[in-house]
């Protein structure tokens, strides 16, 4: 498997969104008909139920209290950051317009000097239950050496969901500086859901569903604010990294039988590439950019990795992407720009129609082709002036 790529070297070939396209179905549905919940199974009670595949990533320049409340009212998920701008200030938007005002040349500084700020336990209990009160679901956020610490307060709080996430996630991570966590003791102890990401592999996305999360965050690298591919070298084009996890999620549902949902986390800014990540197995997504676009949303136009104010290995930059529009019109429409950005549900359950595709899960088997032209075939017009799938 693979083609050499030097002497007694192999390398696969490996493939991204704009790289693949979907085959139309033998039938058709309507786009009204067709079912597009997931869930995220809970210890002892029902699982929660969603009723659009969507999560909005956990960047402060996307999820505040306001924006959560009003996502997970809309039937999707909002994963609050615990170590970001919302638990380190009292008044978050002050900072955040600091953030957005400062000059190109002088923003990775300012950030590094933010987030020294140390996370306030008080803020954690707080925003969770503003979330809360507000009659939203609440999702949280930390990286693995917080997680038993924000953890236990997040869930004292009332949070419903807590995410592990870190650059890249393995079961068996070796430091001699602090205490690794103990993943499948975190799993067995928390009593919420625990989504653990991010990974790329079919062995490392085995070995951490033995750990018993209730889902997987898959991507390395691909978000629009991450450097890290640059920076770092690392990452998998995510259609590819998708198809090898969800073929481990079926290899442990078979061992199992417990099914453990993934969730494509990065590199998805309009409907269509939604579409491919669902179709290539994920069973929900995780998108940022697309987001951070809504009028809601606490950067304004601008948002940011999370690992942007690394104090001395940034992996990401704040980008400008523009607010165009409400987070109800990205999610349901009506579009009124004609890039894709608009309406995702509206893409979601129109190329589940014409695929033929009742659930997400017969969406998972949809036919699909290597075809590198499918975004510039006829497209000339489109891109020389820059409209519709011209635009980047």
């Amino acid at each position: 498997m693979g083609m050499w790529i030097g002497r007694n070297r192999k390398a696969r070939v490996t493939y991204g969104f704009d790289e693949i396209a979907l085959v139309p179905g033998r039938i058709t549905i309507n786009p009204n008909e067709v079912d597009i919940t997931w869930r995220l199974a809970r210890k002892n009670a029902e699982p929660l139920e969603f009723k659009i595949p969507i999560l909005a990533s956990a960047m402060d320049g996307v999820v505040d209290v306001k924006f959560a409340t009003a996502m997970s009212k809309l039937g999707g998920l909002a994963v609050l950051n615990l170590e970001g701008v919302q638990t380190r200030y009292k008044n978050p938007d002050e900072v955040l317009q600091k953030i957005v005002d400062a000059d190109k040349a002088e923003i990775t500084a300012l950030l590094q000097k933010i987030y020294q700020e140390p996370v306030q336990e008080d803020l954690i209990s707080a925003r969770i239950r503003q979330i809360k009160d507000a009659g939203a679901i609440a999702a949280v956020s930390s990286i693995p050496q917080r997680a038993r610490e924000f953890g236990a307060i997040a869930e004292e709080a009332g949070a419903d969901v807590f995410v592990v996430q870190s650059t890249v996630s393995t079961v068996k991570h070796i430091s001699s500086e602090y205490q690794s966590l103990d993943l499948e003791k975190f799993c067995r102890e928390m009593r919420i859901p625990i989504i653990v990401g991010n990974t790329v592999g079919y062995d490392v996305t085995l070995e951490i569903m033995e750990c018993g999360p209730a889902a997987v965050l898959i991507g390395v690298g691909p978000g629009a604010a991450c450097t890290s591919r640059g920076v770092l070298g690392l990452g998998v084009p995510q259609v590819t990294a998708t198809v090898d996890c969800a073929a481990a999620r079926d290899a442990f549902f078979k061992k199992t039988s417990r099914y453990v949902p993934i969730i494509t986390d990065g590199g998805m800014s309009k409907g269509g590439d939604v579409c491919k990540a669902l179709a290539c197995g994920a069973d929900s997504v995780m998108v940022g950019s697309a987001f951070a676009k809504a009028h809601e949303a606490p950067g304004t136009g601008y948002h940011w990795g999370m690992a942007t104010p690394h104090a001395n290995l940034p992996r990401g930059t704040r980008i400008k992407v523009g607010a165009t529009g409400s987070l109800k019109q990205i999610l349901f429409g009506p579009a009124e720009v004609d890039d894709g950005s608009q309406n995702l549900v509206g893409a979601i359950t129109t190329c589940m129609g014409n695929v033929g595709a009742r659930t997400i899960a017969e969406f998972q088997q949809t036919e699909i082709i290597i075809a590198p032209s499918i975004k510039t075939e006829g497209k000339l017009f489109q891109t020389v002036q820059s409209v519709g799938m011209g635009t980047r």
